[in-house]
């Protein structure tokens, strides 16, 4: 059980630094490109002085399979929170993690009690009842935000399925040459969605980027080793549950951002879920 409580404070911690990279005045595009660059030379570097570099063509597909839906996700992400409610995107994304627990279940055989069924359940309630009070302003069409919602979503979604496949397509072994090729694909990517753009990352991007990209490595490498110990039925409704109750925590006490009573009633239904999906 050691690793579900890390992975989770480390998941937390992570969104909690692209916060704080944007109140620093970062573009945040620039910053998660960096993130994914700097994370993946850093393991270049160590396979590359321990002579295992050597990279398995299972490798390479499930990495770079992961690198494209890890990017694109985030972008889609970070273009939704500019257009749209804060709340409803935050919704959709903490919501994507009935994408794995389904997959999990139908693909891979998983099997959830009657009990943890009841546990997800709640999960779900809390995650929009402490997200539904979030601030923020439409720019878009009713159409558009729909569309950008179930974007969000499925991106999402598909970031924690490839997380679990790992697993499944019998890596556990060699996890952290997934998160190099992942983290390189992404960033090589990000980078050309960049110069698409016009987008010239600022020193200060770079450093922020360069941070987060280490903080990253460690806890992708966490998470992955706790996804190799815990269920996906479990880990998911646990993760997506935990994390948004440390949101509104660190929101309310550390960020000075006031919680209406939704977000209130939503913290302790979390309690309950994580409780009995235990």
């Amino acid at each position: 059980m050691f690793w579900l409580p890390l992975s989770f404070l480390l998941e937390f911690g992570f969104g909690q630094l692209f916060k704080w990279a944007q109140q620093r005045g970062c573009h945040v595009p620039a910053a998660l490109v960096t993130n994914y660059l700097t994370l993946s030379a850093l393991l270049c570097a160590y396979f590359a002085l321990t002579g295992q570099l050597q990279i398995s063509p299972d490798v390479l597909r499930v990495g770079a399979v992961m690198g494209v839906v890890f990017i694109v996700a985030m972008l889609i992400m970070t273009t939704a929170l500019a257009l749209v409610r804060v709340g409803s995107v935050l919704t959709a994304f903490r919501m994507a993690m009935l994408v794995p627990i389904v997959v999990s279940v139908l693909v891979w055989g998983e099997a959830a009690s009657a009990l943890q069924a009841v546990g997800i359940g709640l999960a779900l309630v809390a995650l929009v009842l402490m997200t539904r009070g979030s601030g923020g302003a439409n720019r878009i069409g009713r159409a558009g935000q729909l569309g950008l919602l179930a974007l969000v979503f499925l991106g999402q979604g598909g970031s924690m399925t490839c997380l679990r496949w790992v697993r499944y397509a019998g890596l556990e072994a060699q996890l952290v040459h997934v998160i190099m090729v992942t983290g390189g694909v992404a960033g090589l990517l990000g980078v050309l969605y960049l110069a698409a753009r016009g987008i010239r990352p600022s020193a200060l991007d770079l450093r922020t980027g360069a941070v987060i990209g280490v903080y990253n490595l460690v806890g992708l490498i966490v998470l992955l080793t706790a996804l190799n110990r815990v269920p996906g039925t479990v880990f998911f409704p646990l993760m997506g549950c935990t994390v948004v109750l440390l949101d509104n925590l660190a929101a309310h006490f550390f960020w000075r951002e006031r919680l209406d009573r939704w977000a209130f009633l939503g913290v302790g239904l979390a309690l309950v879920a994580i409780a009995i999906v235990a």
